[in-house]
């Protein structure tokens, strides 16, 4: 589909998220991705899904309907719908906790402790080795590994950043080194 029939639907899309359900348009922009069309009887829809839940929203002509299963799992919880409701000062106040979080991830001891094995999982770093897993895979092993053996600095990170979840974990610190290699370009 060409870019100004995508941006098109998406401004129907907005416009009709906010008069149905209240949701920020900021929020649409930023967290739905187009799928693509599906014909429904004699219907053509478009489906967008959210880049994080996977939860996806139908539109028709100029009416929303959110998908609040797919197969066996519920999807548009009510966490997620009061999500999209977020004012422009919550989601900016979001976008600041989360550039800190990275910030002080890059400067962390256990970053830096483990900053060359993680990038060299990377195609696009000097110290790329070939055969190695993914980066996700590499970076979520290592946090486990080093959640197995109680690792003083992983144990600090964790507490700093409020988590223990392995892959939150993983994720800041695959983060930190999509930044240096984006700097580094």
């Amino acid at each position: 589909m060409s870019a100004p029939k995508t941006n098109e639907l998406f401004d129907t899309l907005r416009a009709a998220c906010a008069r149905q359900f209240g949701f920020n348009p900021r929020r649409i922009t930023e967290g739905m991705r187009y799928v693509g069309k599906e014909t429904i009887g004699k219907d053509i829809v478009h489906i967008f899904r959210d880049v994080g839940t996977h939860s996806q929203m139908v539109l028709k002509n100029t009416y929303v309907t959110l998908r609040e299963t797919q197969g066996d799992k519920p999807h548009w919880s009510a966490a997620e719908k009061a999500h999209y409701k977020n004012t422009d000062a919550e989601i900016d106040a979001e976008i600041a906790a989360k550039q800190a979080e990275i910030a002080y991830t890059r400067t962390s001891p256990l970053y830096l402790s483990h900053r060359a094995h993680l990038l060299s999982h990377y195609k696009d770093s000097p110290s790329y080795q070939a055969g190695l897993p993914s980066t996700h895979s590499a970076a979520k092993a290592l946090v486990i590994s080093l959640t197995d053996t109680h690792d003083a600095q992983l144990e600090a990170f964790a507490l700093h950043v409020q988590s223990n979840d392995s892959e939150h974990l993983a994720h800041l610190l695959l983060a930190a080194c999509h930044l240096e290699l984006e700097a580094g370009k």
